[in-house]
């Protein structure tokens, strides 16, 4: 029904022919259609496509409610955001109704009388999916009434009843009738809380304080939840975990290329940053390694989990130091080095949890997660063995002196003083720009260091590299 033809009354909705379905039905036919066009689900959600997405399809084609069990940043939010896609585009429901009422069934007093007294001349409205959705964070001051509802003591004052469930102000569930809503963090819901969800959950309805009325609401409900706070802070009651149709697991990116995708897909840039950065693919790697490792590190609390965000932040974090540094030289490209792996203690530390609380320590561990990580990728692209052209000129008593406040055009001067830089740089993808070859140069000295080729002195914040 196009925007020009939309019905305003009852009656002319009844005359277009508009059947209107469940909830859960509307969902299932959307998903059902866009996997039949071969259509992309949940854009933006990476690494879940043959594990976590077919599991929320197979809950949607059941019609059942949705527990995402994860820890912190796995995308659990997102995904549910991304569910309001398979809504319709916008639905008829009775215009000013609080519960968005289906037109051919209303279930609140107020619709009813409005259409006893107008019969098919009822106003209708059309509600777009954005206003369908609606989310809670779990927090202690939570209370029924801010879920279900409550009595209004403005319409009680106005001259109502008690009893008249005209004075009753509905909570968010209820506004979100015919919708989608989501509880974040449902363990951290008071467990009196999640009693009140049992009738809707099994029942469709909901009650209200004493009134003996019934609103079997229209809802889907979505859900997320961390698994260190079935034990830390809260936990989901057995009997409401019982009602949700499915418990699906997320988890961080399985394969590096998934963290880097991430990481491309959602950091930050600024106007003046798109023609002047260059990444290359080794730093990136090195930075997505690091969070790989540190999400297998017996120094890390694994239960809390390490976040994609660590990866983000950092990436920013090493892109900002090299930035500066284009300033401070007035450099054409800003292209991170190693020496730029220093600014990503601030951007990590407040990201994950040691299991030691040693003083100190923290800066420590991620000192050798880093040369582990730049230990690894270094491997990937170079064999020490072939470069004994470079180790031989350093044996002949040459220093090499870095850091990131050093200048690319130092580094590019060096090429003539030690052979042997040439082949490993172009091999890099690094000999076109100063800025690139500064950094390949780093690369591959620090690599030669880790594997015991050459001393590293650091000297007044800068390194030397020797024989």
């Amino acid at each position: 029904m196009t925007s020009g033809s939309k019905a305003k009354s009852l009656k002319e909705l009844k005359k277009s022919g508009y059947q209107v379905v469940g909830v859960r039905e509307e969902i299932r036919r959307n998903l059902i259609g866009k996997l039949v066009a071969g259509e992309a689900l949940f854009p933006g959600i990476i690494g879940y496509e043959g594990t976590v997405i077919p599991e929320v399809q197979n809950a949607i084609l059941a019609g059942q409610d949705i527990i995402l069990l994860g820890e912190r940043g796995q995308a659990k939010s997102r995904l549910i955001r991304a569910m309001v896609s398979l809504l319709d585009e916008e639905i008829p429901y009775i215009a000013g109704c609080e519960i968005n009422d289906n037109p051919f069934a209303p279930i609140c007093s107020a619709c009813h009388e409005k259409i006893a007294e107008m019969g098919d001349e009822v106003a209708i409205a059309w509600l777009p999916r954005e206003a369908r959705y609606a989310e809670k964070l779990a927090t202690p001051d939570i209370a029924v009434a801010d879920l279900i509802g409550e009595v209004d003591p403005i319409k009680v004052a106005e001259g109502r009843y008690l009893s008249d469930e005209l004075t009753v102000h509905y909570g968010l569930i209820p506004r979100t009738n015919r919708g989608i809503f989501c509880i974040n963090e449902l363990p951290d819901l008071a467990e009196r809380i999640q009693v009140s969800l049992f009738n809707l959950m099994e029942e469709k309805d909901i009650q209200i304080k004493g009134y003996r009325i019934r609103l079997p609401l229209d809802v889907y409900l979505v859900a997320s939840a961390n698994p260190e706070d079935y034990t830390n802070r809260g936990r989901i009651i057995t009997p409401l975990k019982d009602r949700y149709g499915a418990q699906i697991r997320t988890h961080y990116p399985k394969l590096q290329e998934d963290e880097i995708r991430i990481i491309d897909q959602e950091v930050m840039v600024f106007p003046d940053m798109a023609s002047t950065v260059i990444v290359p693919v080794y730093m990136k790697e090195i930075i997505a390694e690091i969070t790989s490792l540190a999400r297998r590190s017996g120094d890390i609390n694994q239960r809390s989990g390490v976040s994609v965000r660590v990866s983000i932040a950092n990436y920013e974090s090493m892109i900002s130091n090299a930035y500066r540094r284009r300033i401070q030289h007035q450099e054409e490209k800003v292209v991170p080095r190693i020496s730029d792996l220093a600014a990503i203690v601030p951007s990590t530390m407040g990201k994950i949890e040691m299991e030691t609380l040693d003083d100190g320590r923290e800066v420590r561990i991620l000192e050798e997660l880093t040369k582990k990580a730049v230990l690894n990728i270094f491997g990937r692209y170079i064999d020490a063995d072939e470069l004994e052209d470079i180790i031989e000129g350093f044996e002949e008593g040459m220093v090499v002196e870095t850091g990131s406040d050093r200048p690319s055009s130092e580094y590019v001067s060096l090429l003539g003083e030690i052979e042997g830089f040439d082949e490993p740089i172009k091999r890099l993808g690094a000999d076109n720009t100063h800025e690139l070859i500064a950094s390949a140069m780093e690369f591959i000295l620090e690599g030669l260091h880790l594997k015991r080729r050459l001393n590293k002195d650091r000297v007044e914040g800068r390194y030397h590299y020797r024989t």
